[in-house]
């Protein structure tokens, strides 16, 4: 091939030119749960996760005992119904919670330090409890006040007694803990809650980086953190395992009437637009809020409609990318599934033959004609699916 320029090594510094760039293999998408149940630390027991699982069973049985029923109520295909129906069934009897997290924060409120103190052991001795009868979900942990509350010695003296009694009850830290910083309006209180980490695993022989923690954003000073801090992530030294949105502190910093603080406010979505560039190719897990609402009455009217708000709402999050949402009350266990498993199986064997046609280098299968990023995408969405489906 006949060319024109010369001294192409002069022109290019290669070596400056990919200096910082690291990209490595391709990240695999890991499990992770498709909810976080948050529950009052003063409320939680070993039979918390039953208790949920009962129910919501219950709920199921009394208002969409059939296919039938679900797909009326859902909006769903006839021929998914029947799928979802019998996944979520099995769901609230075998693992009605993939996430637990006893609150300690907002959930809780503020206490005497005496009474907090005994919260905080009962709630750890459940947690024991659970891990022995091997009924403790596959993640779990804390939230702690924020630092910004002004009593971070309160915040931290609550994180050690937890750890300290589990640790002592259960004669380790059960896998899948993480703890839940909330409210970050500076980013100087995340490498002091780093530090603190830090601390707590040498004092308690745990291994190196056995204890990281999720950001809560629900601040716009915490969207400005993650704007303009491009290191942040590495600053906390692989602490930093999760970023989840605060729908209703973000909605009312911002001055948003009380009727419009909703998880779909548009408002929501630029901050979660935000959390998703900033964190992109971190690993840093990313979860949506929550509907702080329960069913107004055991009416099959108020019923059904909480059900389809919060089903609406966890389509929208997941539309959007954020695979994961908090749950408040056992109702919304129900309509959390039902929607995960229907949003999945809906568009996995297409999906499946998409993957499938590029790999056999077939063109324009069903009049699609993939990029490669779109087959990357395909590939992390069926990742995503047989892990909540399994």
């Amino acid at each position: 091939m006949e060319t024109t320029l010369t001294g192409l090594d002069r022109l290019l510094d290669l070596e400056a030119l990919f200096d910082g760039l690291e990209p490595g293999p391709p990240r695999e998408i890991a499990w992770q749960p498709v909810h976080t149940v948050y529950v009052p630390g003063d409320r939680v027991t070993d039979s918390v996760v039953s208790d949920w699982g009962h129910a919501a069973t219950e709920l199921l049985h009394k208002h969409l005992f059939s296919p039938t029923e679900l797909a009326a109520l859902f909006e769903l295909d006839p021929d998914l119904a029947t799928p979802v129906h019998d996944r979520l069934r099995k769901k609230l009897a075998v693992e009605p919670i993939e996430d637990l997290r006893v609150d300690f924060e907002d959930g809780y409120g503020v206490r005497d330090q005496s009474e907090e103190d005994g919260h905080v052991e009962s709630a750890a001795a459940a947690i024991a409890a659970m891990h022995a009868a091997e009924t403790l979900p596959r993640r779990w942990g804390l939230r702690v006040r924020s630092f910004a509350d002004g009593d971070p010695q309160r915040s931290i003296r609550t994180l050690d007694g937890f750890l300290t009694t589990v640790v002592k009850r259960a004669g380790e830290l059960p896998r899948g803990f993480t703890v839940t910083f909330p409210k970050v309006l500076v980013e100087a209180h995340l490498g002091q809650f780093v530090r603190c980490l830090e601390a707590l695993e040498g004092a308690l022989g745990l291994e190196p980086h056995t204890l990281r923690f999720e950001m809560q954003v629900e601040a716009p000073q915490t969207v400005l953190i993650l704007q303009r801090s491009a290191g942040l992530v590495p600053s906390l030294g692989g602490r930093l395992a999760a970023a989840h949105f605060g729908v209703f502190d973000y909605t009312a910093a911002i001055g948003l009437p009380p009727h419009e603080q909703r998880l779909d406010h548009p408002a929501c979505d630029y901050a979660r637009n935000v959390m998703q560039t900033a964190l992109a190719g971190t690993g840093v897990e990313l979860s949506d809020g929550s509907l702080a609402a329960a069913p107004a009455s055991d009416s099959a009217e108020d019923v059904n409609s909480l059900l389809r708000r919060h089903s609406a709402l966890v389509r929208h999050s997941l539309s959007n990318g954020y695979y994961q949402g908090w749950d408040m009350h056992p109702s919304h266990l129900i309509s959390r599934f039902a929607t995960v498993y229907s949003f999945h199986l809906a568009l996995y064997e297409d999906y499946l033959e998409r993957v499938r046609a590029w790999e056999e280098k077939l063109e324009g299968v069903g009049g699609v004609l993939d990029e490669p990023a779109t087959i990357k995408t395909l590939v992390a969405a069926l990742a995503r699916a047989d892990h909540a489906l399994c």
